[in-house]
């Protein structure tokens, strides 16, 4: 037998590999940052070919370390940074533009006329989403208006489209598999939920052709392969889903009412529905956590833009800081927040507020509010925009118990006791923190027979950390009082 799983991560600002074994215990890692570009205000955008450089750069290099060869890898599981939106050429595989991010805000003035003409409740029956410049239908529908003759081209067949799991599948494979997985499908703003198919009157509402879209699958189980060259052997592809739903897969959160947070770039707080998708009214998503053996199991999702993004700025735009792991010694040498709050809005608020126009705030500041109270509130101001999401699922009628913390930021001690304390519930935190990675692993494992069942997985023994709340009442009513001050002040 095979021993090893191989998981892709590509996230936003990096792309990662980890291989696995039958244990789900890691046995090498690496990873390499890419640039982001920021054309305009407003916009995001990443180099699709780089993207693939690094992402198989980085598979190589973790095979090496491994001292691992295609022939001992089982199957590869794919997870993605989701919404994010590619065009190329299906014949020379050249991309018509770059990858416009899911963060990218320049869709906009195209999410209000959809707004304006009445179909916000037409587009949300369908997709489980909002009209939202987040995800991938403004996005294509910008590149095909927008990029000279790309509109002409994809109309003839030549172009096309993908997120980011479905473009490294078609350069795995070697420009063999156009294919992506429902999980992603869901994210797309195109994709129906309940009839598992992109919504023809969809696609014609936005002028978007359909030959330019991806067969959709499964998250687990044959998806395609790699050509012989990438790998120097060939491998099957048997797991993908988008980031977020990984992650709720990689939590072990099988059950219904079953509630992760990932705190990531941004911070997405999935609740497991079970087989029936629950509409929100408060401004929550439904979407697809991942579809096995042809069965659906659907989520409730509240998502955060802007959440270890914060401490990228902090170190990156501000200087305050030269790495992500001193914030945490910085947090705790303040007794409080001074009555600093940040609001990140950099590129708008995410749930439950959804205004595209927010920009990022700093409230509360005297002369006496330096470097450390900054720190602080843009930790802070992370388990905050998590709080607002609980409340949401609360108001819709959930009862979010337990929150299971994974993503990088959530390595983070002062920001998991301050998430207990303010959210009034425990965190557990399991000792690797690599549940989106897992998640794919996990799928992939299910897909190639490396794990017999669900149950199976569900027998692998986890570590964890518990963080409980000792906040008192008054003082968490307080501080909440101040940021939903902060956050009315943002709002446009």
């Amino acid at each position: 037998m095979k021993k090893y799983i191989m998981s892709i991560d590509q996230g936003t600002t990096s792309s990662r590999a980890i291989i696995f074994d039958e244990k789900t215990n890691i046995v090498s890692v690496a990873h390499k940052e890419f640039r982001q570009y920021y054309p305009g205000n407003g916009y995001v955008e990443h180099d699709p070919e780089e993207i693939w450089e690094t992402q198989s750069e980085v598979c190589r290099a973790a095979m090496k370390k491994a001292g691992v060869t295609a022939e001992d890898i089982a199957a590869i599981g794919i997870t993605n940074q989701r919404e994010t939106t590619i065009v190329w050429d299906r014949n020379t595989g050249r991309p018509v533009y770059n990858a416009i991010v899911w963060q990218c805000r320049r869709t906009a003035p195209l999410c209000e006329e959809l707004e304006a003409r009445g179909l916000t409740d037409f587009i949300r029956d369908r997709t489980g989403l909002l009209i939202d410049p987040y995800f991938s239908a403004g996005k294509l529908k910008w590149i095909l208006d927008n990029v000279k003759g790309v509109r002409e081209r994809a109309e003839k067949g030549e172009l096309l489209f993908g997120t980011v799991d479905c473009w490294l599948m078609w350069k795995l494979s070697g420009g063999k598999a156009h294919v992506t997985d429902m999980s992603n499908a869901s994210r797309t703003m195109m994709y129906n939920i309940h009839t598992l198919e992109w919504d023809k009157e969809i696609l014609e509402l936005l002028d978007i052709p359909e030959c330019m879209l991806p067969r959709v699958t499964d998250c687990s189980g044959k998806i395609c392969e790699t050509a012989p060259e990438v790998f120097g052997g060939v491998i099957p592809i048997t797991g993908c889903a988008g980031d977020q739903q990984a992650a709720l897969f990689g939590q072990r959160c099988f059950d219904e009412g079953d509630v992760k947070n990932t705190y990531g770039t941004g911070a997405f707080l999935l609740m497991n529905t079970g087989d029936k998708p629950a509409k929100s009214a408060s401004g929550l998503l439904t979407t697809i956590a991942w579809g096995i053996d042809g069965k659906v199991t659907y989520a409730l999702e509240g998502s955060v833009f802007i959440a270890g993004a914060v401490v990228k700025w902090l170190r990156d735009e501000l200087e305050l800081i030269t790495s992500a792991a001193e914030t945490e010694r910085i947090a705790e040498s303040v007794p409080d927040n001074g009555g600093v709050y940040l609001v990140p809005a950099f590129v708008g608020l995410g749930a439950p507020y959804w205004d595209s126009s927010a920009r990022g705030t700093i409230t509360g500041l005297t002369r006496g509010s330096g470097k450390r109270y900054i720190v602080r509130a843009a930790l802070e101001a992370i388990a905050y925009q998590v709080c607002d999401v609980l409340s949401a699922m609360e108001k819709d009628g959930a009862v979010p118990g337990t929150i299971k913390a994974d993503g990088g930021a959530s390595s983070n001690d002062f920001l998991m006791r301050f998430q207990s304390d303010i959210a009034e519930r425990s965190v557990i935190r399991p000792k690797n923190v690599e549940t989106t990675a897992l998640g794919a692993c996990l799928l992939a494992g299910l897909g190639c027979g490396y794990f017999e069942s669900i149950a199976a997985i569900k027998a692998i023994p986890v570590e964890t950390d518990i963080f409980e709340p000792h906040m008192p009442a008054d003082r968490r009513g307080s501080l909440l009082d101040g940021w939903h001050s902060a956050v009315k002040r943002t709002l446009s």
